[in-house]
């Protein structure tokens, strides 16, 4: 098996993430908060050592800044349904995931005003775009980091510097596809809400994630669920306090312990490394897809240093599910055809409705596992020639 799904979900996790899971699972089993015996005292350890080490890869001055999701979509939600109210107008990209688009079109509805700034044919945003839609009622500039279609990294750090000149505007990004795999500095980006999952470079399983609060904005927020929490007990008013205002209901406290241990792996090998590695793999398969000439339709900006390790392609002739089950089935190759839950990217880049193949590569890809993707599609080619 080859899998190039990273994009979806990394696999395999490294072997920490499955020992801190299995540790917490035999020897813990506490719940975080809700008691004072050892158990649950560790397990409450567990929990706030994977809000530090969080914080340390994201530049987060306070650990308890970060609430705890089960994925960035509830993250992104949390963020827009906690701080838009009718009258108040977003600026978004029209690269974004629908984890994005589909709230801010129900809460269009409810009265929020949406521009959507148009990126170029090859994903790419320019942030001056972005600044002409700006207006005095502008809350908020939601925008992923890097398109999970054509894998585009967008300008934060630019747009981060934009806002500096609008106090009253807020800073949303997507980081569902690069936390863990490119530097993420809330503070030097300006980023004032940061959404995260935990089970694609971040090494943590699924139904871990997270979103980043800048300290003082959570007071004019509305929680997005209520309910327990561990804290405050005497009380039947929600909490006000971080994070527990966000955090209602017992966490998945062995789901964080492989977040925990996902995310120290990324520090310990390092980002940078990390991305040398991935952009290597992209580079490689970039070059060889350059080589197949017209027989291949390649979306986004054909460098890898532009991009993250997604890639976007198209066999001429071919369906993308056609492309994706022959490389399933003949070669044991995991991908993704598709729309990928991003039917606005696919508009930008002009393959809706019927998608694109998609592969997504990770930390523990191989230079020999690129080289039988190439020569699976080459072979494909070659069949596809001889059938007329």
């Amino acid at each position: 098996m080859i899998y190039f799904d990273h994009g979806a979900t990394s696999f395999p996790k490294p072997t920490v993430t499955v020992e801190a899971m299995v540790r917490y699972l035999t020897e813990i089993g506490g719940s975080p908060g809700r008691s004072g015996h050892s158990m649950s005292i560790e397990a409450a350890r567990i929990v706030n050592e994977g809000r530090e080490v969080l914080a340390r890869l994201f530049n987060i001055k306070d650990p308890f800044c970060i609430v705890f999701t089960k994925n960035a979509t509830e993250a992104i939600n949390m963020a827009l349904f906690g701080i838009l109210r009718p009258g108040d107008h977003v600026v978004t990209s029209s690269m974004e995931h629908n984890s994005l688009m589909r709230p801010l079109r129900y809460l269009v509805k409810q009265g929020v005003e949406l521009s959507v700034v148009p990126c170029a044919r090859d994903g790419s945003l320019d942030p001056l775009r972005l600044k002409e839609a700006m207006r005095s009622s502008t809350r908020l500039v939601a925008v992923t980091h890097a398109s999970n279609v054509t894998g585009t990294v967008m300008p934060i750090a630019e747009i981060g510097h934009i806002l500096r000149s609008y106090p009253h505007t807020l800073f949303l990004v997507d980081a569902a596809q690069t936390a863990g795999v490119l530097s993420i500095d809330v503070e030097a980006m300006a980023i004032d809400f940061l959404a995260f999952t935990g089970h694609k470079s971040l090494f943590g399983p699924p139904g871990t994630g997270g979103l980043y609060i800048r300290a003082g904005l959570e007071a004019e927020m509305k929680p997005l669920m209520m309910g327990g929490t561990g804290s405050r007990s005497e009380f039947e008013e929600q909490p006000e306090v971080m994070p527990d205002k966000f955090e209602s209901g017992t966490p998945n406290t062995v789901g964080i312990a492989g977040l925990a241990a996902g995310v120290g792996y990324v520090l310990a090998e390092g980002v940078e490394k990390i991305r040398k590695k991935e952009e290597s793999l992209t580079e490689k398969f970039l070059s060889a897809l350059k080589d197949m000439g017209r027989h291949i339709e390649v979306y986004g900006q054909k460098r890898g240093k532009d991009n993250i390790a997604v890639i976007s392609f198209n066999v001429r002739g071919l369906t993308p599910s056609y492309v994706a089950q022959v490389l399933d089935e003949n070669w044991g190759i995991m991908c993704r055809p598709g729309l990928h839950c991003a039917p606005s990217a696919h508009h930008t880049i002009g393959t809706f409705p019927q998608g694109t193949v998609r592969f997504s590569f990770g930390y523990f890809n191989t230079d020999e596992e690129i080289e039988t993707a190439i020569r699976a599609l080459s072979t494909l080619i070659g069949e596809k020639g001889k059938q007329g």
